[in-house]
């Protein structure tokens, strides 16, 4: 590519890949910058089936599981479809064939220019940051421990469930007064699944040999048995983004996208990327289309629930999270995946705090008083 490109984008994760991608199909020029554009993605993606837009189609799921299951204390049954993205699938789909992927690292990045650590400058009329975000002691953040196992041998740990979307009982070794992690356990396919243990936050998480020992510990009182030479997934990620950044646009979890309360970010960057397109298209400011007052005001409703989880009495975790799952389907769709849904999840939030307990009702208050 010679001169300068209407678009830059830095990082070519499933969010910045997704950019470059839909922005290329809109006639923008592109140029990407990533030191390995074509390493396969590693961890697992999920997201609700009804997140992901119309254009990406359905065969990049690997699996969606109708109706997965949720336990506090009790068994809950969600009534939405739950999908795993297959991401070699997701990869060709964001196909970056008209793309002008550079493969490098990016050292300064500003709003017009990409300094590689080669002393190349990538120069656009627009630079989109994309590269997520790594660990900070200062950031709240989600680790987890997971293996895959063949079906066969996982399904003691499933017991009538095809799906755990949450699992909290506390049979992975702990007591109430131990912080808490929940069994994800999600088929990857017909014939794999995998069972992971998490802390869904903590400043910091759960180190994951903790929660190694919690999974081993946990699966052997299910009566599981693994067998050798299994795949592993280690996860480690902040769950929110700070707030002051320099004037470079960023996207994906990098930009904020991130749930602070479950830590997905795929869907939602999915989402978005047609309104940051459109506003370059434009010539618009993208950042402005991608935090409208509305999705801003959500984000702030969020982080007041990330305060709440990072406060709450490990011994009432499990009832806070029986409240959640026990509200209708639609409120907790809009807590969870309403970005832009103020009065959604205003409204679940507030018929929350007047169903659970008084002493969980007194965390949430001061979770308020604290991000006011």
């Amino acid at each position: 590519m010679t001169g300068t490109a209407d678009l830059a984008v830095v990082g070519l994760g499933p969010a910045g890949r997704a950019l470059a991608h839909r922005a290329a199909r809109a006639g923008l020029s592109v140029v990407a910058v990533d030191p390995h554009p074509d390493r396969p993605w590693l961890p697992t993606y999920a997201a609700w089936a009804d997140e992901l837009p119309g254009w990406l189609g359905a065969d990049v799921l690997r699996r969606a599981v109708p109706r997965p299951h949720a336990w506090g204390t009790r068994t809950h049954v969600l009534d939405r479809t739950y999908a795993v993205l297959d991401n070699a699938a997701l990869h060709d789909a964001l196909d970056v064939a008209a793309v002008h992927v550079i493969r490098g690292v990016a050292g300064a990045v500003s709003p017009n220019v990409v300094a590689l650590r080669d002393g190349t400058d990538v120069r656009a009329h627009r630079v989109v940051d994309a590269r997520g975000l790594r660990p900070d002691p200062t950031l709240a953040e989600q680790t987890a421990f997971g293996i895959v196992l063949p079906t066969s041998a996982a399904t003691p740990a499933l017991g009538d469930a095809d799906c755990w979307f949450m699992d909290w009982r506390r049979d992975n070794g702990t007591t109430p007064a131990d912080p808490p992690s929940f069994l994800y356990a999600v088929p990857l396919g017909e014939d794999t699944v995998l069972l992971e243990e998490t802390c869904l936050v903590g400043r910091p998480g759960l180190p994951l040999g903790e929660l190694r020992r919690r999974l081993d510990a946990r699966l052997d009182n299910r009566g599981v048995e693994p067998p050798a030479n299994l795949e592993v997934e280690r996860v480690r990620f902040p769950v929110h983004a700070p707030r002051h950044r320099s004037g470079t646009t960023a996207f994906g979890a990098r930009a904020g996208l991130v749930h602070p309360g479950t830590g997905y970010s795929v869907a939602a960057s999915l989402s978005a990327v047609d309104d940051v397109v459109a506003a370059l298209l434009a010539g618009g400011d993208p950042g402005k289309a991608l935090w409208p007052w509305q999705a801003r005001a959500v984000r702030s409703l969020r982080e007041v629930g990330l305060s709440a989880l990072l406060s709450l009495d490990p011994a009432r975790n499990a009832e806070f999270f029986d409240a959640f799952f026990a509200l209708p389907v639609e409120r907790q769709r809009s807590y969870l995946s309403g970005r832009d849904d103020v009065r959604g999840t205003a409204s679940t939030m507030w018929q929350l705090f007047r169903t659970v307990s008084p002493p969980i009702r007194r965390t949430l208050a001061l979770a308020g008083v604290r991000r006011s």
